[in-house]
């Protein structure tokens, strides 16, 4: 089978926004379970179901990117260059964050082809700024929820759940929330039996 390509959008997001679903998406990649297996931590079938993941870095240009913590980060591909991908990531940057026109036309276009696209806290505002979410359930950080409910009243926003899924959009409310959404969207996705390897499981958790 073809590796799962997944892109992350590189606007300046809070760091764990991105880091943690990244680091979920990792832990049950093909590359690192075979290192455990050399660790003998988890077993040659487990490591033989481990997901082949390809991630790209998308950048309106190939510069660096400041997220918080002073961490700044390379693109791997901007908007013209970026091959077709599978699955789309949008970190939160601040509230205020407008998306420049090769953002957005870059969202727009991969909407169609994605299975689906992943946003942790104020991603969803960036997402909402596109139109695609109008009339359809989203959550984000629920301190912006009134921001929010104001700036993109087409948007169902929740506030009961921690993160939403409609569709082939997935929006978490936060960081943490985004690395347990992930954590939920990922279980079908790898091949593990994990009522079988709960031992093993635990690690990939």
């Amino acid at each position: 089978m073809p590796p799962i390509r997944f892109g992350i959008l590189m606007v300046p997001y809070q760091t764990l926004d991105v880091a943690g679903p990244v680091d979920i998406l990792s832990s049950c990649s093909r590359p690192y379970l075979e290192v455990m297996e050399r660790d003998g931590q988890v077993s040659k079938d487990t490591a033989a179901a481990g997901l082949d993941i390809e991630f790209y870095y998308v950048g309106s240009e190939l510069k660096p990117v400041q997220h918080t913590g002073n961490l700044q980060s390379l693109p791997t591909t901007t908007c013209d260059t970026c091959p077709p991908l599978d699955y789309l990531l949008i970190g939160g940057p601040s509230p205020g964050y407008r998306l420049s026109e090769c953002y957005e036309s870059f969202i727009r276009r991969r909407s169609q082809e994605v299975k689906a696209i992943f946003t942790t806290c104020t991603g969803a505002l960036l997402l909402a700024q596109t139109g695609l979410l109008d009339g359809r359930d989203a959550t984000v950080n629920h301190v912006l929820l009134p921001q929010a409910r104001l700036l993109y009243p087409k948007v169902h926003w929740n506030e009961s759940q921690q993160w939403v899924t409609d569709g082939c959009f997935w929006t978490a409310s936060g960081a943490c929330a985004g690395m347990d959404m992930f954590a939920h969207w990922r279980h079908p996705q790898a091949a593990f039996d994990y009522n079988s390897v709960k031992q093993e499981a635990s690690i990939l958790l």
